[in-house]
């Protein structure tokens, strides 16, 4: 029998019809009509080199629902972005467009936002979202943006229907759609930072400052880290994007601050998914997934001072040791659930996971006691819009200028 426990305060979509794909597809047909869906995907040109992008671009092809299809390139030469906007312009389903992050037109846009005091963010996966949605605002023509990683390396056309029915179906009423998908490939379990950082930290928070509603919210998402969302363009106007790694726990909490939890649900996309995985990198602190936690629990942090959680020097170093208690307790669950299942299981690199995820809470709470800068929140395209009035304009003639 298939999972449909409802817990948490969002909907949970569950994956019990696993033969339904034509059916989502002809509906999602009949209902973009009426409020089409434009798909983002924020890449770097090294991903085009690679096994997963070619096949997610080619299954794209197949797909008849999307009136637009952007995606965002990244550390791309003048050469590389033509060969990226070849690649992508043979889509002939959707209208296609690539924003070439590092070319003129761009930089000068950027600029425009630094002098403005607007924008402080370097090159990122955020600042690429967030020029993203702003260049299929500009276009005014799409009323659902998807988003979803270029390194999906088992990417399927159901992925991306399952993701975009829930907030394209009209009659639905969700405003926020987030995927989730177990992580298991090759016989071993995979999302240490999920497992191993965020289930722990939050329940971490719910014993030291108790069963506050951003915690509760928080907790009941499956995946936290999943990089696959779909939104209404009315809220993607209004929410505001971290910049750093912390960037999908800081938009859930921008999502919470904006619509209502009744609005927001979390869809089951595959039970076979897998992509890029990042070096542990205990050694050091800017890279891998030690820099990982830094930025994430800095983002934890934030969204919980914003809701009115007093955070002390006292609250945080309880926060670091109940932390470390409650995931080594975690460790032995995941050891049993992988035992039951024949799965391989390193209880030695688990355990320097968790290690190194107490160095990084330490690490984020030092630089939120000090008001360390970075990680700021790039403002909302409203802002945006009231500082410079035709900044939107001057975003997409730059993309379509540089497409042509």
């Amino acid at each position: 029998m298939g999972d449909f426990y409802q817990v948490g305060v969002i909907s949970t979509l569950h994956r019990l019809d696993t033969a339904g794909l034509a059916r989502l597809e002809a509906e999602l047909e009949h209902y973009t009509r009426v409020r089409p869906v434009a798909l983002v995907i924020p890449a770097l040109y090294s991903e085009f080199e690679g096994p997963a992008l070619p096949q997610i671009l080619e299954t794209l092809g197949s797909i008849r629902y999307l009136r637009r299809i952007v995606l965002s390139l990244d550390a791309a030469s003048e050469e590389q972005f033509a060969l990226a906007r070849k690649a992508v312009s043979a889509i002939q389903t959707a209208k296609t467009s690539v924003i070439w992050q590092d070319g003129p037109r761009l930089q000068a846009l950027y600029e425009q936002l630094r002098e403005q005091h607007l924008l402080h963010a370097d090159r990122g996966k955020g600042r690429a979202c967030w020029m993203s949605s702003g260049f299929v605002l500009a276009c005014d023509d799409c009323d659902v943006i998807a988003m979803h990683d270029a390194d999906i390396t088992t990417y399927d056309p159901e992925v991306l229907a399952r993701l975009c029915y829930p907030v394209a179906h009209p009659a639905l009423g969700y405003e926020f759609c987030k995927g989730y998908y177990p992580r298991v490939s090759g016989g071993r379990m995979y999302g240490r930072v999920t497992r191993l950082l965020m289930t722990p930290l939050i329940r971490s928070l719910y014993k030291i400052v108790g069963h506050h509603p951003i915690l509760v919210y928080l907790d009941s998402f499956r995946y936290i880290l999943s990089g696959e969302v779909a939104m209404v363009t009315d809220l993607a106007r209004v929410v505001r994007t971290p910049s750093d790694w912390g960037l999908e726990v800081g938009t859930l909490g921008e999502v919470y601050r904006n619509t209502s939890t009744q609005r927001v649900c979390q869809v089951g996309l595959t039970n076979r998914y897998d992509h890029k995985h990042q070096d542990l990198s205990s050694d050091d602190q800017s890279q891998g997934l030690y820099r990982m936690s830094i930025d994430i629990c800095k983002s934890i942090l934030r969204t919980l001072a914003s809701e009115g959680v007093p955070l002390s020097p006292g609250t945080l170093n309880a926060l670091v040791a109940t932390y470390l208690r409650t995931a080594e307790d975690t460790i032995k669950r995941f050891h049993d659930d992988a035992a039951i299942n024949g799965l391989a299981f390193d209880r030695q690199a688990e355990e320097i996971a968790v290690e190194t995820f107490t160095k990084g809470i330490r690490i984020a709470s030092r630089h939120y006691l000090e008001a360390t800068p970075g990680g700021q929140l790039i403002p909302n395209w409203n802002r945006v819009v009231s500082a410079i009035p035709d900044f939107l304009d001057q975003l997409k003639a730059a993309v379509e200028a540089d497409n042509q």
